[in-house]
């Protein structure tokens, strides 16, 4: 088979969005290792992709220029007030566009266009083009932003009209994918007589160069308890070291032997470390690059900490679910009633809401307990991300479609 795979996002560190694309084209070729995989990378700014590292065919290139002419900016400014379309965004969707109709498309068995963060560039940008009606769209997050979970952003008449926009390009996409939830939440939004299918992320070691460990943080105590990641979209972080500082504070053994290694971004990391300075074994930092970040989970952490979007639901699947999946190590995931995590995860050990602060530390009691007992391999996850999981998922997508 033929597959062409545009992508707006191949960093190698940075972004949960670049780990998980480039994880699907390394997962794609030991589903089908025999195939064609091209790629065409539209990316808007320098980066460091190491595209040497991805397991295809062929990469094409291109540095967009998405600098918006001052003229269409200014009209722009009464422009989405009359008539609720943002010239702005529609400028940035035609130079996506400018690009994805150069694609002699006509060669490959299956397209893949993949979204990247909330805006959705590159999916826009193949509206009306011929090659939108022999294309997979992959959506990551849930489109326009309102609909975000833990959005703060308002439903204005221009969000509508970005739903209005995006329900012509999934009638005229060949199909739609996502992770679960946000399949069916999306499919249901957009009324899509059209299926949704699911696929969940993905992660492969084979395509990240993670020899540099130059900023691993030692651990200090028998257990490191670490999180690393964003604080945003409703994830609560504050609940969960409230439950770790009352451990600590009324179990010597806690205290003595275990520590909290938390490395965020997105919010204020000085005012977060201040706020739990007087418990010693909660340790703030700022975040790694990928390598770094993955040595320091996979060899000195000995349970990783999720923080899923809430507080009420979360339909997105988290990017770094499939690299924990990955290591074999004990996992908390924080997270609302209705989840994606909630129905991937199978023992309910590892999961704890994200509104209770009791039942976050009774968990984190007895997975710290069992950890001090035993090192051995555990699979929070059974075999969800598995390679075989994934062909057989996409399989059935390719056949149905």
């Amino acid at each position: 088979m033929n597959f062409l795979v545009i992508e707006q996002d191949l960093r190698v560190s940075g972004t949960s969005q670049g780990i998980i694309s480039r994880s699907f084209l390394a997962k794609l070729r030991i589903a089908y290792p025999d195939s064609i995989i091209d790629v065409v990378y539209l990316k808007h700014h320098p980066s460091d992709d190491q595209l040497h590292l991805l397991p295809v065919n062929h990469i094409e290139t291109h540095a967009l220029d998405l600098k918006i002419p001052f003229l269409t900016k200014f009209i722009n400014r009464f422009y989405w007030r009359l008539f609720h379309v943002s010239l702005n965004e529609r400028y940035i969707h035609k130079v996506y566009g400018s690009h994805i109709a150069k694609i002699d498309y006509q060669k490959y068995d299956h397209i893949f266009i993949r979204s990247t963060g909330l805006d959705c560039e590159a999916i826009l940008g193949a509206k009306d083009l011929p090659i939108l009606k022999r294309s997979i769209i992959t959506f990551n997050e849930p489109y326009p932003l309102f609909w975000c979970t833990g959005s703060k952003s308002t439903l204005t008449n221009l969000e509508f009209f970005k739903v209005k926009e995006m329900f012509e390009v999934i009638k005229q996409a060949q199909s739609c994918m996502a992770t679960a939830l946000l399949a069916e939440d999306m499919q249901y939004l957009y009324g899509s007589r059209k299926r949704f299918f699911a696929l969940p992320h993905q992660y492969s070691e084979t395509v990240f160069d993670l020899s540099d460990i130059e900023n691993v943080l030692k651990k200090n105590k028998k257990i490191m308890i670490s999180y690393h990641g964003a604080i945003q979209f409703g994830r609560d972080i504050e609940i969960l070291l409230d439950a770790y500082e009352e451990l600590v504070a009324n179990n010597a053994l806690f205290k003595e032997n275990t520590e909290f290694v938390l490395r965020v971004k997105g919010i204020d990391v000085k005012k977060l470390a201040a706020k739990y300075s007087k418990t010693p074994n909660i340790i703030v930092l700022y975040t790694l690059n990928f390598s770094n970040s993955c040595n320091e989970q996979m060899n000195e952490a000995d349970i990783n900490i999720i923080l899923e979007n809430g507080p009420l639901y979360c339909n997105i699947l988290v990017g770094k679910a499939p690299f924990l999946a990955a290591i074999g190590k004990p996992i908390l995931s924080v997270s609302p009633a209705r989840s994606e995590l909630r129905n991937i995860i199978t023992d309910h050990q590892y999961i704890a809401s994200c509104n209770d602060k009791d039942e976050i530390k009774q968990k984190l009691e007895n997975l710290i307990i069992n950890r001090m007992n035993s090192n051995e391999f555990v699979y929070p996850f059974g075999e969800y991300f598995s390679d075989e999981n994934f062909k057989v998922m996409l399989d059935k997508i390719l056949i149905l479609i």
